[in-house]
């Protein structure tokens, strides 16, 4: 079976990782992982317990990867989304303007 080749992301505020990878055909997002050394670039976070995705689709880690797969490793969401839209309403804010009303 031939090579494909796939992208792995992760970014962190501080720094950022976009490696290209040439992987046997069958491989698994969890294979891309650990071939990429990306656990090691970022040593202070757990990866192994955050969620993956392919192309903004999250996806099991067993899923094997095909040709041109973006895997993404999604840190946690530090609060809701709609969470975050309440408290702005309830201080006369809006998303993208940080002055009120």
């Amino acid at each position: 079976m031939p090579d494909v080749e796939v992208e792995i992301v992760f970014a962190v505020p501080e720094k950022q990782l976009l490696q290209i990878l040439i992987v046997e055909s069958g491989a698994t997002v969890a294979d891309v992982i650990a071939l990429s050394g990306v656990q090691k670039t970022f040593p202070d976070y757990r990866l192994d317990t955050m969620a993956v995705g392919i192309w903004g689709y999250e996806v099991d880690r067993d899923r094997a990867v095909k040709a041109g797969d973006r895997i993404e490793i999604y840190r946690p969401l530090k609060l809701d989304p709609r969470e975050a839209r309440r408290r702005l309403a309830l201080s006369g804010r809006t998303m993208g303007n940080a002055e009120p009303g």
